[in-house]
């Protein structure tokens, strides 16, 4: 299985593990990841949950060969059916949990694997972190509310150079920009973040949850709608020349080549 769960002392852990593949995940994946946010929910003796992925690999994002598999195929992708799809499911999943979310970033973490630290709410980063949004390069378009909350996060200016240009996100830039709370050396991330995690125990979980429901109140309705219109567009990028070709490029291990376009 390439997610892994378990719920010790409190915390509903969900363990990114596919290391031969860098940890991208797959459509299975993502409804075994919004499965354990579902149960995590239900289950009162949970407190909070932490992601977490391998050494030196958070997660490199979706798997190319799922999305060009997809893509030549004519699939949904994250289409109109956005909320019927694993992908959907896992990003409204997460973006609705009502309980606090830690996340624990062990290394690389490419496309989603940042822009699902935008709905988390305390985010450790490994000092040998690289966090990357590269959907411009792929043909496609920013996902999971980035294109919102990327650029109120960090400008326009400097969220253009990540989103457009998909240029990486140092471990340090990550806490200066509000998508992380602290870089911790390698070894130690997954513990300190486990130990942040087990700190709602100690809390009443009802004013947990209520106040973490007020903080995102202000904006949910404007984060869902956002989601859904990426995601249209996301699903229709999917199929076009541009993101075969860079896909067909990933695969065959060359430079893309857009000049045709």
């Amino acid at each position: 299985m390439s997610i892994k769960t378990a719920v010790l002392n409190g915390v509903a852990t969900i363990e990114i593990a596919r290391p031969e593949k860098k940890n991208a995940l797959t459509q299975p994946m993502y409804t075994a990841m919004a499965d354990a946010l579902d149960a995590a929910a239900d289950d009162p003796a949970v407190r909070a949950v932490l992601f977490t992925g391998q050494p030196g690999i958070f997660t490199s994002g979706n798997d190319i060969e799922d999305f060009a598999a997809r893509g030549r195929s004519g699939g949904e992708g994250q289409g109109s059916g956005v909320i019927d799809s694993p992908v959907g499911r896992f990003l409204l999943t997460l973006a609705r949990f009502p309980k606090p979310v830690v996340v624990a970033v062990t290394g690389a973490a490419i496309g989603i694997g940042t822009t699902m630290l935008l709905h988390s709410d305390l985010v450790y980063v490994s000092d040998e972190a690289r966090l990357a949004m590269p959907f411009v390069s792929l043909g496609l378009v920013p996902e999971f509310a980035s294109s919102l909350l990327v650029p109120q996060l960090m400008g326009g200016r400097r969220a253009a150079e990540k989103l457009l240009l998909g240029e990486p996100i140092t471990p340090e830039q990550a806490v200066e920009f509000g998508l992380a709370n602290a870089v911790i050396p390698a070894a130690e991330v997954v513990n300190h973040a486990r130990r942040m995690a087990e700190r709602f125990n100690a809390l009443p979980p009802g004013a947990v949850r209520e106040a973490k429901r007020l903080m995102r109140a202000p904006q949910r309705e404007l984060v869902e709608q956002t989601i859904q219109a990426e995601g249209r567009i996301f699903g229709e990028r999917l199929k076009t020349p541009e993101a075969m070709e860079a896909f067909m490029a990933f695969l065959q291990k060359r430079k893309p080549d857009f000049s045709k376009f």
